[in-house]
């Protein structure tokens, strides 16, 4: 269907990510803001970009974006911010969490870093540096210095609790743990990825029509 209006501008800010259920329809107004005379909006935001089939993520380019408008608004101009992409990732249905599983893994990681830190101080030679601290403090020399060991421990544990910002699921400030950043990081760096290599494959297919591989 062809909308004849007068010329018009449509302003669109492409979200940089998103996650979609699989197997249906994308619609514009999904993976875009949109700005226009509001008589058109609507239809723009339900305008079906594509129709993805089983990929488990897809990337969806502004050139596709601008092909699906303008068969609908052929005369208007499209200005764009942001990125020129969106990274779509389609959630499928996950089986249930493995508690046992779950548990194990905590455990493994509970002692693994508990024994990462008593390695550390031994290294260090934690015990003798709070023997000759309270020797110098009390003047008194002692084997076992509970009045430093036991404030020391308990503020290790509530400086690792700060230091994530999170406890469970409470966090204690917006600000992001260092934890979330290099997660962030991570994701960004891998979204990232697997645009270049879309894109790559779309080179090669573009570059096979004009080659007359493809008629």
């Amino acid at each position: 269907m062809v909308i004849s209006i007068d010329q018009q501008i449509i302003y669109l800010r492409l979200r940089k990510s998103i996650r979609l259920d699989k197997g249906k329809p994308i619609h514009l107004g999904q993976i875009a803001q949109i700005i226009i005379d509001p008589k058109w909006e609507n239809t723009l935001k339900q305008l079906i970009i594509v129709q993805p089939k089983d990929e488990r993520h897809l990337v969806i380019d502004l050139m596709m974006i601008i092909r699906k408008v303008t068969e609908v608004l052929p005369e208007v101009t499209i200005e764009y911010f942001g990125e020129p992409h969106v990274f779509v990732e389609f959630e499928e249905n996950k089986p249930s969490p493995n508690f046992v599983l779950i548990a194990l893994v905590w455990l493994l990681l509970f002692v693994g870093s508990g024994l990462a830190i008593m390695n550390f101080h031994a290294d260090v030679s934690m015990e003798e540096v709070h023997q000759k601290i309270y020797t110098f403090v009390t003047g008194k020399e002692k084997e076992s210095p509970l009045l430093l060991q036991i404030p020391y421990s308990l503020g290790l544990g509530i400086g690792m609790i700060l230091f994530f910002n999170r406890l469970f699921k409470k966090k204690f400030s917006e600000e992001p743990s260092p934890l979330e950043l290099e997660m962030y990081l991570y994701k960004e760096n891998m979204n990232q990825f697997l645009i270049t290599k879309q894109f790559q494959k779309n080179d090669k297919r573009s570059g096979s029509d004009d080659d007359g591989t493809i008629p």
